[in-house]
């Protein structure tokens, strides 16, 4: 077990970040701990991960007052997460304390303050039992948060469980904040024939209320009714503090350097397209599709005849050959400053909630393709509520494969700048854009909330 490294003594306020070990929560974390110490140069945080989370991010660029500190290797290697994802996180609510509660015990300094993941509802009994205050992030939308501490709502209303093939039509409007959605939108781990996900995730839930304070990784401007709602709720403060991705590297978006080594000199063949002409493809980095469907996207991107850069990972040379020279394939790239580039005029994404967010900072219209969790409510939001984008899956029955033929069609129609459909979606797309960018500019939501979470933060020390 590694205390953090023991530069010079902590005189400063000093707090724990413990982020849940998963790169959909370990990014908007970090990037939190990024915006506090920039605005606070005597804040002190030590991040908190497993030593393989440790091999994953040690070398990223971070400021030298956020440290790293490990506990062992409790879980279930990231690795092989997804193949028995109940036990992995059956594992991060009962595994990991004993070790944090001994780290923290060897730290250099004691701890004014914590930060952690809502799914590590663990953090909520220590920081209570040292009385040291926590403040609980939530990494997704607050929609997705309310529907999980209401799920009751959905049970007493006979709405769960429930058939997603006959009733996944069906539509509520009883969820405090949430504007009616359809049972299909609710997040998938609700309709899973294996409920043990469903059963693990509401588990975290009754700690919420102990905490001190809710932090939500989303822009008011983007869910004002479920944030006032949950203000209602809770008697501690709610600090919406997003976008939580890492627009303060991106001072010039359009000075891009290439590096001799990046794959296909992806930044380089950028510059050379139209503007708007590219469709940038991304299907996360965690649970991906089936072989079979990468194949049929191939296949249909090849047929659209549009242009395209999509992060494929392991499988980045096998598609390439099976696409064709109209676009790149790459194992991976600067997602964000993608986006932000004036070529890129689509973005075909998974819906993670970090993803999504990146979408809207750079102003550009999505695909929305849901695989799993919150992205299905997410689909929801895009395409229903800020109709920013269209539904690939509509009318694809569940389990069923999305053709190429139908990609071919979709893609091409949409990234088809005379659209009119396709002009309505990016004129969207920019008014959200600039909707978050004055909630982090001076006076915006989000700046004046990481201010006042930060004061709170420096009152304990």
């Amino acid at each position: 077990m590694a205390p953090a490294a023991r530069a010079e003594p902590i005189t400063a306020c000093h707090v724990l970040a413990v982020p849940y070990p998963g790169r959909g929560h370990v990014n908007p974390m970090m990037n939190l701990c990024k915006l506090l110490t920039n605005s606070r140069p005597h804040l002190v945080i030590t991040f908190v991960v497993t030593e393989e989370w440790l091999g994953f991010i040690g070398s990223e660029e971070k400021p030298p007052s956020i440290r790293f500190a490990t506990i062992p290797n409790v879980l279930p290697s990231e690795l092989a997460r997804a193949a028995d994802m109940p036990s992995f996180v059956g594992a991060t609510q009962t595994k990991m304390e004993e070790p944090f509660e001994l780290l923290v015990d060897l730290l250099d300094a004691p701890v004014n303050f914590i930060i952690a993941d809502t799914f590590l509802q663990w953090a909520v009994d220590f920081g209570n039992r040292r009385n040291i205050p926590v403040a609980s992030l939530w990494p997704m939308p607050a929609s997705v948060f309310s529907i999980f501490y209401h799920f009751d709502l959905l049970v007493r209303n006979g709405h769960h469980p429930f058939e997603l093939t006959e009733r996944g039509e069906e539509r509520v409007d009883y969820i405090p904040g949430v504007s009616s959605i359809r049972l299909a939108d609710i997040p998938s781990i609700a309709h899973m024939k294996d409920q043990r996900l469903l059963q693990l995730a509401l588990r975290i839930f009754p700690s919420v209320p102990k905490a001190q304070y809710l932090l939500c990784s989303s822009i008011f401007e983007l869910e004002p009714q479920v944030i006032e709602a949950l203000k209602q709720e809770f008697s501690f403060p709610i600090y919406t503090f997003g976008p939580a991705i890492p627009y303060f590297n991106l001072e010039n978006v359009t000075a891009f350097t290439t590096n001799q080594n990046d794959h296909h000199h992806y930044f380089e063949w950028l510059k050379s397209q139209p503007p708007s002409s590219v469709l940038y493809v991304s299907l996360g980095s965690f649970l991906s599709v089936s072989s079979a469907q990468m194949d049929e996207i191939a296949d249909g991107l090849r047929e659209s005849g549009v242009r395209f850069l999509w992060v494929a990972r392991g499988e980045a040379t096998r598609l390439q050959e099976k696409c064709g020279d109209l676009g790149r394939v790459v194992p991976w790239c600067e997602q964000l400053k993608v986006l932000c580039h004036s070529s890129v005029g689509g973005f075909w994404t998974h819906c993670g909630w970090n993803s999504t967010m990146e979408g809207i900072f750079a102003g550009v219209p999505m695909i929305a393709f849901p695989i799993i969790m919150d992205q299905t409510t997410i689909r929801k939001h895009i395409v229903e509520d800020w109709k920013i984008g269209w539904d690939a899956k509509r009318g694809v029955g569940a389990g069923n494969l999305l053709r190429s033929g139908e990609i071919a069609k979709l893609v091409k129609k949409f990234m088809d700048l005379e659209n009119a459909e396709r002009k309505e979606i990016t004129t969207r797309a920019k008014e959200l854009q600039k909707a978050t960018r004055q909630a982090i500019s001076d006076g915006g939501s989000s700046i004046m909330n990481l201010n006042s979470f930060l004061d709170d933060i420096m009152s304990f020390s």
